[in-house]
């Protein structure tokens, strides 16, 4: 899938206008039947299946809040399946709707900024559920994961919650992350999916809870591990590029500590720097061709690359300044690329230069609890987007090899020390 863009000076963006907003629009049958028969396809390939849980407590037209698990596209197809037979509202993310504003808003999206403060999309909801009696679909992780696990959710939710008053549902998705992983290049493989639709919370329950208890409540409900769910049902992935691109994820070698030397593809992960090479079994283990594994398991790998990040900070050695090519975002009509630029990121956040240094746009890490980081983005190229509710920069890197995955975990682990009131 791709996106529109057009190359504009960055004064020639400056001076187009943003659009004023509006509020969400009813999603009718037709759009709602028309989502489900376009996911069809797909669907029927992986087998789908799901199975509900409590939902007999959720009355009929009863709107609720739909919270679900991320890990590919094919998200949105089941939930298009799921909920086929009531009007909701689907939050995604505002890049979606450029060249498609009205069929999006049609469809029932509503658009948000990721990782962004965003006030403007809680209204919107309250809208949605209070006033057009629509249910809420919400991917609260608001992008795909990397390794499988899940991506820290908003501190936020249980907050939302209680602004919403609606009964809360999780819905959890098993191998969708197993078919689709975001790193491998594009490339569905073939594996089952199948989800759960599992009724959570009443408005009586939301209630009587503290925005705390019920953040705990979720945060226990996005404790997953999709390599572990692929091994422990002995899942077989056969496809010959299983490790394609995986090096955006295991950035870092465990042999000899080099950084964007790893190279996956084909089944083999191959660090240029020391030699060693490992292999990604049909069960999703990793292991040493010279039979010293360090790493079998995909996500404790990454668990590594966070510890390791979070001592370059504590250390005051972590930086990254490289150069990239800037596009931005300030209305729906198209992506518009504004040229080269530098970015850079440290204990003090983000900075971002360009347009001959009359973009200057800094983001403190207190603002943002993640990061917005894609890989192949739109089929542009592994992307890191910051900004602000009027403006977003989307970098893409020219050089310094893969720093998606290690800037997102700082920006998390920047965020942490920072709460927790430690000086970086």
């Amino acid at each position: 899938m791709k996106i529109k863009c057009k190359k504009l000076t960055y004064q020639e963006v400056l001076k187009l206008q943003t659009p004023a907003h509006r509020p969400p629009v009813r999603q009718t049958p037709f759009f709602r039947k028309l989502l489900q028969v376009v996911s069809a396809g797909e669907l029927k390939e992986v087998g789908f299946s799901y199975e509900k849980k409590g939902m007999e407590r959720l009355n009929k037209g009863q709107p609720a809040l739909y919270l679900m698990n991320h890990s590919c596209f094919l998200d949105l197809k089941i939930a298009a399946t799921l909920l086929r037979h009531q009007c909701y509202h689907i939050i995604c993310t505002s890049d979606g709707f450029v060249g498609k504003n009205w069929l999006m808003r049609h469809l029932g999206c509503i658009p948000a900024q990721k990782f962004v403060m965003d006030t403007t999309m809680v209204r919107d909801m309250i809208y949605a559920s209070g006033k057009l009696n629509s249910s809420i679909l919400m991917y609260p992780e608001a992008s795909y994961t990397f390794d499988g696990t899940a991506t820290p959710l908003p501190t936020s939710l249980g907050k939302c919650m209680k602004l919403l008053k609606l009964p809360v549902v999780m819905i959890r998705t098993y191998g969708a992350f197993s078919h689709d992983p975001l790193y491998n290049m594009l490339q569905p493989r073939r594996a089952k999916v199948s989800a759960t639709m599992e009724y959570l919370l009443s408005p009586e329950e939301i209630v009587e809870k503290s925005p705390e208890e019920l953040q705990e409540i979720v945060n226990e409900q996005f404790r997953f591990d999709g390599f572990r769910w692929q091994q422990e049902n002995g899942i077989k992935i056969n496809e010959t590029f299983r490790t394609d691109g995986l090096n955006r994820v295991l950035y870092k070698c465990p042999k000899c500590y080099a950084e964007g030397q790893m190279e996956g593809k084909g089944v083999h992960l191959r660090c240029h720097h020391c030699g060693k090479i490992w292999q990604l079994d049909e069960f999703g283990y990793l292991r040493g061709e010279d039979g010293e594994d360090i790493f079998v398991h995909v996500p404790d790998w990454y668990a590594w690359e966070r510890a390791c990040v979070r001592e370059e900070i504590e250390q005051g050695t972590y930086q990254l300044d490289i150069p990239v090519t800037i596009r931005m975002m300030v209305n729906t009509k198209c992506i518009y690329e504004i040229g080269k630029g530098r970015l850079r990121h440290g204990t003090d956040g983000f900075c971002l230069t360009g347009a001959e240094d009359e973009l200057q746009f800094s983001l403190p890490p207190h603002q943002s609890y993640s990061l917005y980081a894609d890989y192949f983005w739109y089929e542009l190229g592994d992307m890191i987007c910051i900004g602000d509710q009027k403006t977003l920069y989307y970098c893409f890197p020219t050089e310094g090899g893969d720093v998606v995955a290690k800037t997102r975990l700082a920006t998390e682990e920047l965020y942490k020390l920072h709460k927790s009131g430690v000086r970086t």
